[in-house]
């Protein structure tokens, strides 16, 4: 017997585990078992199955031809972030460092002119 559940409110998004989305893709996978079933049974759209498979299949074609981990999208985006970051920080501290750098050459000539003999004041009343 199969169970009917009936939604009377607005729910929130649902989050799945990695461990709960292959567990459905697999089951998906199965001989005789259909996308739209196995969607139906776990209660989610067809759709989203779809593209849990295609995003496994896509993800472990790029880590066996890279020969490399497969890195959640999560990680890649909080890196990214972290990346404009440093940048941006970077970006900063070189503009100071080229100011100080005309700052310390300015200073060095007017330390030069200082050291010049003086020229003779002029004596005209």
């Amino acid at each position: 017997m199969e169970q009917i559940n009936v939604v009377t409110s607005v729910e929130r998004r649902r989050r799945y585990s990695v461990e709960q989305k292959i567990r459905v893709v697999e089951e998906s996978k199965q001989p005789g078992m259909t996308v739209s079933y196995v969607a139906r049974k776990y209660g989610i759209s067809p759709s989203m199955l779809f593209q849990w498979r295609r995003r496994m299949a896509e993800g472990g074609k790029q880590a066996v031809a890279a020969d490399e981990d497969v890195v959640a999208s999560s990680e890649v985006k909080e890196l990214k972030r972290r990346i404009r970051e440093l940048e941006r920080v970077l970006g900063k501290k070189t503009m100071e460092n080229e100011i100080l750098k005309d700052a310390v050459e300015l200073a060095h000539q007017k330390k030069l002119i200082s050291r010049l003999p003086s020229l003779p004041e002029d004596d005209t009343p």
